[in-house]
């Protein structure tokens, strides 16, 4: 009994010792499920991609303002009041719709123009009033140089002479005496001939000199006579026909005196024709006395100068004969050699002066010339520019000069406008519109001209950005490039336009999301995936591989380095992620 209370206390403790271990494993199975549970509850929860290859085509996005290629400004020609504006804004006009009605008012401008007229018109009156140059004094001085010269030419002839022969010197003398006297008796002539010519007295010239002046002067005097006897009947009758009063019309009708009027009226017009004929038949006679009176003058004048030279050269023989035969001077022909070159380079002298003086003036008249001219051409340009702005003031309405949109509007009614400043802007639609966009230059290198950028906020799908033009950016320091698009479809000026512009394609090993690419000072990397395995199932880890972008777009990302096809890379995380962090991944 005892033995059997032993084998049953044994097999008790047994059973209790089994049941205990039993209850402890559970209890350990439990705690380390609920351990594995609560440590996967406090890891980060990523979700990630695999890894592709395939093509991809690289883009680059920016963003810029519409402007028009061609703007018109519209602007008013002086001051006016904006009455009404007839445009809106974006609204499209056509040539020659009216934009604005304005209202004139008393242009400033035009009363300065007016002002300044009156002065130029002044100013030019007074310059064509010069005074001609007057050579008097120089010609008197020459011709008394001219005189000592001959003089002086005289006296050493004589002395040479009179080295020879004495015979001949007094021959010579003789003769000039002769000579003189004949050359003195055409001088009186000709200068009484120039007298009778200047005063058109004539009763003592001869045909000689004068030629047929003296039957044109009694044609001008005859038509003279003629004109004034003409002219005098009618201020005569226009006198009496003005005099004439009521006083004496008491007794006449009133036919009567309508009558006489109109008598009296037909006679007056025929005396003033006859009185206008005989006018101008005076003026031709007078025009071709006066023509062949200067013709005939200037001539005389030429013959008086010759014969004058004659006569002074004659009284410098016989003075220098008499000087020199009459006292004997008692200088040799040296002496007298050395004072006809001294007299010939005063001469000279004198006439190299009056030729610099009349090129001086000659020079002066020419410019004066041209400052009246370019005074006339400032008259004449103030006068057209008066009758402009006086048909500018009279405009009421400012239309367009070309078809577009309005983009801006710069007035509203009742304000003035300002000369040169735009009232409104109209945009040329028919000129096309471009954007312009700022990219980094190593990008630029991958964009070429042609390409049609993705205009990513063009809703309606009828805008296209087609690339024209790749410049440097002007501001200092900048390495980037501008790049310019021609823009066509339902645009308007100041707009913005988002566009997506493409690089070209290529095929790559490995493409990602974006958004698993991030960047440190260390360069680019990616955080991949790992697992390992565990009693209680797999385990994840992040690591971290350093990668190197070929290309991207809006998208995905083109890399190379230590990353494989098919590797999962983590693209987004509930925390904060470390390269060796444990991670979980998300549910499915």
């Amino acid at each position: 009994m005892n033995e059997e209370k032993k084998d049953y206390s044994s097999g008790r403790k047994r059973e209790i010792i089994k049941t205990v271990l039993i209850i402890f494993l559970a209890v350990m199975l439990v705690l380390t499920l609920l351990s594995n549970t609560i440590m996967n509850r406090s890891l980060s929860e990523i979700t990630t991609e695999r890894a592709m290859s395939g093509k991809l085509t690289e883009r680059v996005r920016g963003s810029g303002l519409v402007e028009s290629n061609q703007s018109y400004e519209v602007k008013a020609d002086g001051n006016k009041t904006i009455d009404t504006v007839m445009i809106k804004t974006g609204q499209e006009v056509k040539k020659d719709d009216v934009l604005f009605t304005v209202g004139t008012e008393e242009s400033e401008e035009l009363e300065t123009a007016q002002s300044e007229l009156i002065t130029l018109e002044l100013e030019y009156q007074k310059a064509l009033l010069g005074v001609p140059a007057d050579y008097t004094a120089e010609n008197q001085a020459i011709t008394n140089a001219r005189e000592d010269l001959n003089t002086a030419i005289a006296k050493r002839n004589n002395a040479i002479a009179n080295s020879g022969s004495v015979e001949q010197a007094l021959y010579d003398y003789t003769s000039n005496k002769s000579e003189l006297m004949r050359k003195s008796d055409i001088l009186e002539k000709i200068q009484s001939k120039i007298t009778a010519i200047v005063t058109n007295d004539y009763s003592t010239a001869s045909v000689e000199y004068v030629g047929n002046l003296i039957s044109l002067y009694n044609n001008y005097s005859n038509a003279e006579n003629d004109y004034n006897s003409a002219y005098s009947l009618y201020s005569q009758m226009l006198t009496g026909a003005g005099g004439n009063n009521t006083e004496n019309k008491d007794e006449s009708s009133e036919e009567e005196t309508t009558s006489q009027d109109n008598n009296m009226l037909y006679d007056i017009n025929e005396l003033k024709a006859d009185a206008d004929a005989k006018e101008e038949i005076r003026n031709n006679a007078r025009n071709e006395y006066e023509s062949e009176k200067n013709n005939i003058r200037n001539d005389l004048v030429n013959q008086l100068s010759g014969i004058q030279n004659d006569i002074d050269y004659l009284n410098a023989q016989i003075a220098g004969y008499e000087a020199t035969q009459g006292t004997g001077s008692g200088m040799s022909i040296e002496d007298y050699d050395a004072d006809v070159q001294a007299k010939q380079h005063a001469l000279e002298e004198l006439i190299a002066s009056l030729t610099k003086s009349k090129n001086e003036n000659d020079l002066l008249s020419k410019t004066n010339t041209l400052e009246i001219e370019a005074k006339k051409k400032e008259v004449d340009n103030l006068k057209k520019k008066i009758e402009k702005i006086k048909k500018e003031n009279a405009v009421t309405e400012i239309k367009s000069k070309y078809s577009g949109i309005v983009s801006a509007i710069n007035v509203k009614p009742g304000e003035e406008t300002v000369p040169d400043t735009p009232l409104a802007v109209i945009d040329i639609a028919d000129e096309g519109y471009t954007v312009e966009l700022t990219v980094d230059a190593e990008k630029a290198k991958k964009i070429k001209k042609g390409v049609e950028a993705e205009v990513v906020n063009n809703w309606d799908g009828d805008v296209t950005a087609v690339l024209t033009e790749i410049k440097n950016d002007t501001k200092a320091g900048s390495k980037n490039r501008i790049l310019k698009f021609s823009v066509t479809g339902d645009v308007s000026t100041g707009s913005m336009l988002d566009l997506s512009i493409p690089c070209g394609s290529g095929n790559y090993d490995a493409i990602v999301p974006k958004s698993a690419v991030y960047k440190d000072n260390n360069g680019y990397f990616v955080l991949v995936v790992n697992s390992k395995s565990s009693p209680l199932g797999n385990r994840y880890f992040a690591e971290r591989v350093d990668v190197e972008v070929l290309a991207s777009d809006e998208i995905s990302s083109a890399v190379q380095g230590g990353i494989n096809p098919n590797d999962y890379v983590i693209t987004t995380a509930s925390k904060p992620v470390k390269p060796k962090d444990q991670v979980r991944m998300k549910d499915k």
